[in-house]
């Protein structure tokens, strides 16, 4: 494993340690097997490929995958014969629990497609659609400034019952004007901001120090690592009803011709998702009563140089994944033969879970996708 992962590990690992301290929890029925809770996530232009079939031979064991690993260290720690044990070997948890207990679409090989509707297949596009519920052709840089467009997520915050109750947690500091910030005046803990304006304790000052003093990969990125301890730490204190978070290094690995990096991001993304699981399943506000929707912005090209890259010139770039668990998410597991699903209805998906009918309020906005079907296809058995 690289040293700089390794040690970044490390230092997450000695600040969950550090003791915290839980206020007093209001007594709440553990019950309930409805949705009351959200958390929308992203891993950063992580493929479809590596999603459903682990490691790739041809960026694994050759010079294309920029890899600065010993070749016999990688294979053995991500090949296998074959996609299915690949992938759980990657992502267990997305394997041996999401794909268990939830459903997963996006297997091109299986006849299940999903997809970016918008023309550019990057990020600010991406995200524009999967928050909104619609592709804007305007929008056609990542420094395009703020988002004219609303949010479901600043929508939601506008519905009396849950002002107040949606937070955004992103590496990228492109978020704020993502979901316009200034407008929406939505809570954002996003790229290399101090997660904490006053430090009450050494585990908060040993952070911020961090945070202030880590050598940068990309000024507007914070490492996945770092943000995920403000974001545990948060739910110590605060129980919001709709959540985003977005990891982004699974994208810069990529631009960065890092192939073993991007494993590596990959893996820790799946750790990370289990972690925040485990967390909310632990606080009786969110048990059973919570669910994960999980997915990218965009695809990436593939082949020995396309796979760093991504957009119109990247054939394959629109190709995405998008995974579900939840009390209302019938366990269908990995979905075959079924319907194109678009990132476009994330965001009516979304608020559908949570009671509300976005789509139909904002009717430019695609349908949300059906998860709790009752009925299967002989195709699917």
């Amino acid at each position: 494993m690289n040293r700089n992962l390794v040690l970044r590990l490390a230092v997450v690992g000695l600040l969950l340690l550090l003791p915290r301290t839980a206020p007093a929890q209001d007594k709440h029925s553990e019950t309930q097997h409805k949705t009351r809770n959200v958390v929308l996530i992203v891993s950063d232009g992580l493929r479809w490929q590596e999603i459903f079939t682990g490691a790739d031979k041809d960026l694994l064991l050759t010079e294309h995958g920029g890899s600065w690993a010993h070749a016999d260290y990688l294979q053995k720690t991500w090949w296998r014969e074959s996609p299915e044990e690949r992938r759980a070997a990657l992502f267990p948890f997305l394997w041996g629990t999401i794909a268990k207990q939830g459903q997963i679409f996006g297997n091109q090989t299986k006849g299940s497609v999903a997809q970016v509707t918008n023309p550019y297949a990057f990020s600010y596009p991406g995200y524009n659609e999967m928050l909104t519920g619609f592709p804007d052709s305007k929008i056609n840089a990542n420094e395009f400034g703020p988002n004219p467009n609303t949010t479901m997520f600043e929508w939601i915050n506008d519905r009396p019952e849950f002002r107040n109750k949606v937070e955004v947690f992103g590496t990228w500091e492109t978020f704020k004007d993502i979901f316009n910030q200034k407008r929406s005046q939505l809570p954002l803990h996003v790229g290399w901001t101090l997660p904490y304006r006053t430090p009450t304790d050494a585990r908060e000052n040993l952070l911020n120090e961090l945070y202030s003093t880590t050598t940068k990969l990309d000024d507007e990125d914070v490492y996945d690592s770092f943000m995920q301890v403000s974001l545990l730490d948060f739910l110590i204190s605060n129980r919001p009803r709709l959540l985003f978070v977005g990891y982004g290094e699974t994208d810069n690995w990529a631009h960065s011709g890092r192939y073993d990096l991007v494993l590596e991001s990959a893996h820790g993304f799946d750790q990370f998702v289990q972690q925040l699981w485990d967390t909310m399943q632990a606080l009786p506000e969110y048990k059973d009563q919570t669910t994960f929707v999980i997915t990218t912005d965009h695809g990436r090209g593939s082949g020995p140089e396309e796979w760093k890259e991504h957009g119109e010139e990247q054939k394959g770039s629109e190709n995405i994944w998008i995974a579900m668990i939840g009390p209302d998410t019938e366990p269908l597991g990995e979905r075959q033969n079924v319907a194109r699903v678009t990132q476009a209805q994330i965001a009516a998906t979304v608020a559908d879970l949570l009671g509300q009918d976005y789509h139909s309020a904002v009717t430019k906005s695609a349908p949300p996708i059906s998860v709790v079907s009752r009925s299967v296809t002989k195709s699917e058995k």
